[in-house]
């Protein structure tokens, strides 16, 4: 049976994601087909070595990830954002263990992913409940429009960043808002936009699939050279070198 084509972004919907930098939630899959992307996950985690395994490129090596970075039901909505041809140059599991003292401080991606001109969005897709109990995503409405804040490398014990980066001006937690989604709903967030989230004090594994996609015509600004996955569309600009697109065998 073909899939219902329908627009997944309205026009009000497209109208916040460029004034408030965000949009929240959208719905990509059934409770059935969550339930089943989550354990196909839980799976690949508990069988992971190291957790640092989850960032960076991970569905280049989970066959579950690597299918729903082609997911028609998350790139639609990315696709009416960001334009009909795209890239993802990275993917990360966020993963928060019951009573986990881990935390993601508030930092914006762009100060560090030196990516022109801001085409650029992640999909952060929940596979489990996303709720402020189990520190759901927080996001600053608005911060995008704004130069990018000033970030340091604070290092703080359980600051699940990669680099340890955190913005250095206070925000009030008034101005913030907790993005909490179901299973299989995700939302949407520009590059520039200041996020965080908070530890998890429940019971249960909490599980955050962020996926980072560019337009094809955006450009590493770098020095060193950037890989990423045709997902849809045609790469005109071959700004990236191309990863592999072989479908891994279903885990």
């Amino acid at each position: 049976m073909a899939r219902e084509t329908r627009p997944h972004v309205n026009e009000q919907q497209r109208t916040a994601f460029t004034n408030d930098g965000f949009v929240a939630p959208l719905d990509v899959m059934n409770a059935a087909e969550a339930g089943e992307y989550r354990r196909r996950v839980d799976e690949y985690i508990d069988a992971a070595p190291h957790r640092h395994q989850l960032r960076t490129k991970v569905h280049l090596d989970c066959p579950a990830l690597h299918e729903l970075v082609h997911h028609p039901a998350i790139l639609d909505p990315v696709s009416e954002v960001l334009g009909p041809d795209l890239l993802c140059r990275s993917s990360s599991l966020f993963v928060k263990e019951p009573r986990d003292d881990t935390f993601v401080a508030w930092h914006q991606d762009a100060a560090y992913w030196e990516l022109d001109p801001p085409a650029v969005a992640t999909a952060w897709v929940a596979l489990t409940p996303s709720t402020a109990a189990n520190g759901a995503l927080r996001v600053l409405p608005r911060s995008h429009l704004r130069p990018l804040m000033v970030h340091e490398l604070t290092k703080q014990p359980g600051n699940l960043l990669t680099r340890g980066q955190e913005i250095t001006e206070v925000i009030d937690d008034a101005d913030a808002v907790t993005l909490e989604l179901a299973p299989g709903q995700m939302s949407l967030h520009d590059f520039r936009l200041a996020h965080a989230s908070a530890p998890n004090d429940t019971e249960a594994r909490r599980v955050g699939y962020a996926i980072r996609y560019v337009a094809a015509h955006v450009r590493n600004t770098g020095t060193r050279r950037d890989s990423a996955l045709l997902v849809r569309g045609v790469d005109r600009f071959h700004h990236f070198d191309d990863e592999p697109d072989h479908r891994v065998s279903r885990a």
